[in-house]
């Protein structure tokens, strides 16, 4: 496909939706986002530029158009989650360059390395537990499993472009969409649960605390946790499977590193103390891009990364355009009632239906609409109440509502590369193609959203949740 198709396709895009009627209630300069999102959105599918240059232009346009005021347009690119996401890069990139992460994927493949679903088990029940109290996917899965995942990668000689498929973009692939499941499992999984129990408790009188939570999540998610990496070792299988021998070299190799280096104990306190100052947060309130930052700015104090390593991280930087501009304008959409008025008139389609197809139809609409939302948290503060007022005037049972809602707003970010923050930390490695992550997402969508409305549903039967 030559580049003038490409942006042929991508253009086209924008104006379809510029030529149809803009529904009551929603201004020109929303309709005009709503039209610039969509060909940004498809122009980094089809890629007449590299990804981060498409959201560029699409950021750039927002402005150029009034659809947005300048401030507003470039406003993702202060949003301490874009810091978030970049600072985990580095950190990421500085656990590699030091060896570090080396000598962590050496330790991993010397105690459980005999094949690579034991370690995409091992990396996908770190996340897990670490979930359980760690209110945050970004720093869970980006900030301290992503690390552990790329250097395993590296110690089998699997890097980004033709060695990827030898195990990381099974590895990194895995982990984040054990990382989605993980998320679904606890209140803490990641913040806009949160949301999500308080508008249960506002709207349904469910009151959603962290136990019935977990009681309601815990057997369709372990379900989910152990069948994901194994349905991806046949949908997506690494040239390396079975490593008996590998345990043996890693503990020769660990032999002739020797001890650790001062850039490595370094790197080891200050990557703890981040991930030890994440997990206490409700302690200090201090904003975990802040505290990503501080490691980073601490790593070039202490001369562990240089300066220029910083400025030249090319994937941390391409990852922190494209990130802070979708964002930014998934976010605008929001803010213009244009998702509010698509989940309303979503919701009036089933009025009338009885209460099990109404759940059905609107469950559905409600997870495959996340392919248009950058965030969970977006995601639920658009859609969450106006079909949860539907399911219950339809007459589903209130806490079977609300954890329908609760649990597949989490699932949804399998779909996509941008579909919660640790999404484009884990794409961004440049081990799995937009392509392979888009079709995987969706065939693993259909997977869990099986496992919860067939063990999910009856579990919760089981505890009188309907």
């Amino acid at each position: 496909m030559s580049t003038a198709v490409r942006w042929g396709i991508t253009l086209g895009v924008a104006a379809i939706i510029l030529a149809i009627p803009r529904p009551e209630g929603i201004d020109v300069a929303a309709w005009r986002l709503l039209a610039i999102f969509a060909a940004t959105i498809t122009g980094s599918i089809v890629r007449p530029l590299p990804p981060a240059a498409v959201v560029l232009v699409g950021v750039t346009a927002t402005a150029l158009s009034g659809a947005l005021t300048p401030a507003k347009a470039l406003g993702g690119y202060s949003d301490p989650i874009a810091w978030l996401v970049f600072a985990a890069m580095l950190l990421s990139s500085a656990v590699q360059s030091t060896g570090l992460g080396r000598r962590i994927a050496l330790l991993f493949i010397r105690a459980i390395g005999q094949s690579a679903l034991g370690l995409a088990y091992a990396l996908a029940g770190t996340d897990t537990l670490l979930a359980a109290f760690l209110p945050s996917n970004s720093a869970r899965a980006g900030g301290i499993i992503f690390p552990v995942a790329t250097s395993l990668a590296e110690a089998y000689d699997s890097k980004p472009g033709p060695t990827a498929r030898r195990l990381g973009a099974y590895l990194l692939f895995t982990t984040y969409q054990c990382d989605v499941v993980a998320c679904s499992m606890f209140l803490t999984g990641q913040i806009s649960n949160v949301l999500s129990a308080r508008f249960g408790r506002e709207v349904a009188h469910v009151d959603m605390t962290y136990g019935r939570w977990l009681l309601g999540a815990a057997v369709p998610a372990v379900v989910a946790l152990l069948l994901v990496p194994r349905l991806l070792l046949r949908w997506y299988p690494p040239e390396v499977t079975r490593t008996p021998e590998a345990p043996a070299r890693a503990a020769a190799e660990l032999v002739q590193l020797g001890p650790p280096s001062r850039k490595e104990w370094l790197t080891l306190i200050i990557f703890a103390t981040v991930g030890l100052t994440w997990a206490t947060a409700a302690l200090h309130k201090l904003d975990y891009g802040v505290v990503a930052l501080a490691g980073v700015a601490t790593m070039v104090l202490l001369d562990v990364i240089s300066w220029e390593s910083v400025t030249g991280d090319r994937a941390a930087w391409d990852v922190f355009i494209w990130y802070g501009g979708i964002v930014r304008m998934a976010s605008a959409l929001s803010e213009a009632q244009i998702t509010t008025k698509f989940a309303e008139w979503s919701a009036g389609l089933t009025v009338g239906w009885p209460w099990g197809a109404a759940l059905v139809a609107l469950a559905l609409i409600y997870v495959y609409a996340h392919y248009g939302f950058a965030s969970i948290t977006a995601h639920v503060s658009a859609m969450f109440t106006p079909f949860l007022v539907v399911l219950l005037a339809a007459g589903a049972p209130a806490a079977l509502a609300v954890a329908v809602l609760a649990y597949s707003a989490n699932l949804s970010a399998s779909l996509t590369h941008f579909g919660t923050t640790p999404a484009p930390i884990y794409f961004g490695a440049g081990y799995v193609s937009q392509r392979d992550w888009w079709r995987l997402g969706l065939m693993l969508s259909v997977v869990t959203l099986a496992i919860f409305g067939t063990v999910g549903l009856a579990w919760w039967k089981v505890l009188g949740w309907w």
